[in-house]
């Protein structure tokens, strides 16, 4: 992907106490929103993902906007946390990593070890981006990166991130949308999406994301698009910055 970014707005430092976890998540609300998949799978994928996206990491510059000390970021959907050496290097920083997939765990605490977090300030969580458990106005920014096409409720998972991000936080974003009504890739798009949820785990090739985005009551949200020549049956790719 190309380099991207916006302007520069480091997150001040907070002098906020850690967020509140959830010790009573509601892991039967969580499987019914994501189904557990057979081990086989939920192994095969993590593997699959820390393998085979070196090639396709969300390599921008989004992530300056991180900059900072004593910031706490959550991140949805963190898989193998390929995301972590951009922004977890930073004095202070504590990152709360959210999948489905427990698989993805030993991964992401490589990477957060590699990116140089302190086993402290990374904590792996098992939930769900529509039923977050961190309490409101808990985090400094919110990051997804090729996320929200996964989700099973897109608009509840940005409801959740809206909750759990403090005044004036940044929701940090990229994410592949659908093509252009019309279009012949829109057209491939129909018929390989059914086979796209099967084979990443839930995937949708067209999802209007950047709407949902959008319209999700933030108040100020910055959207760019560019073309990643690499997954070009993805379509389009916004990326950006929210502000609540």
């Amino acid at each position: 992907m190309e380099e991207i970014g916006t302007s520069s707005l480091p997150i001040p430092p907070s002098s906020a106490s850690p967020p509140h976890l959830d010790e009573d998540y509601p892991k039967d609300v969580m499987n019914s929103i994501h189904p557990p998949r057979p081990d086989w799978y939920e192994k095969l994928f993590a593997f699959v993902m820390a393998k085979g996206s070196k090639a396709y990491e969300a390599k921008t510059q989004i992530f300056t906007n991180l900059r900072g000390t004593d910031k706490t970021v959550l991140e949805l959907g963190i898989g193998t946390g390929p995301n972590l050496k951009y922004y977890a290097s930073d004095n202070g920083v504590r990152v709360f990593g959210i999948d489905p997939n427990r698989k993805m765990e030993k991964y992401a605490q490589a990477a957060a070890a590699a990116a140089g977090l302190p086993p402290e300030n990374f904590k792996f969580i098992h939930a769900v981006g529509e039923v977050l458990p961190l309490s409101d106005a808990s985090v400094d920014a919110v990051v997804g990166t090729l996320v929200l096409c996964s989700v099973k409720d897109i608009n509840m998972t940005l409801k959740e991130v809206m909750r759990v991000l403090k005044p004036g936080g940044l929701f940090l974003f990229v994410e592949h949308v659908t093509a252009e009504d019309g279009t012949i890739l829109r057209f491939a798009q129909g018929i390989l999406d059914p086979l796209q949820q099967i084979v990443s785990d839930g995937c949708h090739l067209t999802r209007k994301t950047e709407k949902c985005i959008s319209e999700a009551g933030f108040s100020t949200v910055h959207i760019n698009t560019t073309f990643v020549s690499i997954a070009c049956i993805l379509g389009p790719h916004v990326y950006g910055i929210a502000f609540k």
